[in-house]
């Protein structure tokens, strides 16, 4: 076998790895983005709606480790989405009288 041709079947093998390791982990990456982004649109729901403060106050709320989390408000529903693309997305509404809730 040619050096070129070793080099391509490395280069190949090297670059399937993280997708490897991306199949092999999916279940638990999922179930940890859903934790997360219930956390997320939960508590963000809550700083935006219960304690008044604006949506960029309410990104600096986020836990170490939340960085995928993205942060939709939703003004006109009082919500809050919360999101990693590909794995989980949840909302948490405001109501009065109960707080902000999680919608199924």
């Amino acid at each position: 076998m040619s050096g070129r041709r070793k080099w391509t079947y490395g280069i190949v093998i090297v670059a399937l790895l993280p997708l490897a390791l991306l199949v092999w982990n999916w279940s638990t990456l999922r179930a940890r983005a859903q934790v997360g982004v219930g956390f997320g649109a939960r508590v963000a729901c809550s700083c935006r709606y219960v304690e008044g403060r604006s949506m960029k106050s309410c990104q600096g709320d986020k836990e170490p480790g939340m960085w995928a989390v993205s942060l939709k408000d939703l003004p006109e529903a009082k919500a809050v989405n919360a999101a990693v693309p590909l794995f989980a997305s949840r909302t948490a509404r405001y109501r009065q009288g109960w707080g902000c809730l999680l919608e199924p």
